[in-house]
Formats: structure tokens, sequence, C-alpha cells
């Protein structure tokens, strides 16, 4: 039998992770972080970026998830970045860069919490969050494109950091 919203028995759980968002401003792609930070119960969403609003087309994506994941909106990432950097944050870039390192071959700090930043849906993760960075991982690509979706890399992410932390 297929199991519902209603009576699934998931043990919800947070978990000592902030998601920073660096310039992500697609509608639905706000939409779905929601949907997956609530998924994987981080601590916090934090949208970076000029003109961030969360509207009809983000609800509508995020199927009101809006209204239950903790979130912040502001428009300096890096001042966010350096913010959690001083607050004894492991900072992790989701970026493909000549230092990142595989995912797959990574170990998630268990003893700090971890700020995973993700970037602009065009260009990435900036270059100044890149330099603050304590680490830098990739997804390993095997076709012909070098990047993806910044939300299926994100739950790709996230599946790999909170199974790591279980």
């Amino acid at each position: 039998m297929q199991l519902t919203h209603y009576n699934t028995n998931f043990k919800k759980r947070t978990f000592p992770i902030v998601l920073v968002c660096d310039n992500v401003t697609n509608a639905p792609n706000l939409g779905s972080l929601f949907r997956i930070a609530d998924a994987f119960g981080i601590n916090k969403l934090i949208l970076c970026g000029k003109d961030i609003t969360i509207g009809r087309k983000v609800s509508k994506t995020s199927r009101a998830t809006e209204k239950v994941v903790n979130f912040e909106i502001t428009q300096s990432a890096s001042t966010i970045v350096n913010d959690l950097k001083n607050n004894d944050y492991q900072i992790i870039a989701l970026e493909i860069s000549s230092n990142s390192k595989p995912i797959h071959n990574f170990k998630f700090p268990t003893k700090k919490p971890i700020a995973l930043v993700i970037g602009d849906e065009n260009f990435g993760v900036s270059e100044t969050i890149l330099n603050l960075a304590h680490n830098i991982i990739h997804i390993n690509m095997f076709g012909h494109n070098s990047s993806m979706n910044v939300v299926q890399a994100t739950n790709i992410a996230l599946y790999e950091i909170t199974k790591q932390l279980l």
C-alpha cells in the first residue's frame, strides 16, 4: 500500500545546516528550495540577492513549505557567509572549481554546523564566496554538460550531508 502525507512514519529532525543561496532568484527554483529545505530538515534557508520576494510563483512550487521553513531574505551573501564563519560554521560551497573535491569522497564535519552555499542559476557561486569557503565540493558529471540545475544539485548535496550526519 502506498503511504500518504498522513500515514508516513518518518521521524522529524532538524540538522545543523544553513543553506545560503548566493543570488538564486528564479521563482520556481526558490519554491523548490523551500520544499527541499523542509524535506531535509535544514535549520535555516537564507536567500541572498536583490529584489527577492516570496510571491505566488514561489508559493505554488513550494507547496506552502515557506510557511514552515525558517528563512531569511538579505542582499549580501558575503556578509552572511562572513557572519556564519565567525560563528564557527564550516563554510562549504557547492561549485565546480580548480580546487573542488568530489562530493562522494568528502567527509562532512559532524562537530560543527554547516553552511552550504549554492549559487546563481547562470554564474554559480561568486568568486568572493569561493574565497571565503573552507571547502568547495562538486558533483561529478559524466555527460557533455558540466553543470546541472541548482535545485537538483542541492538535492544531491543535502542527501549526502544528511546521510553522513545521521
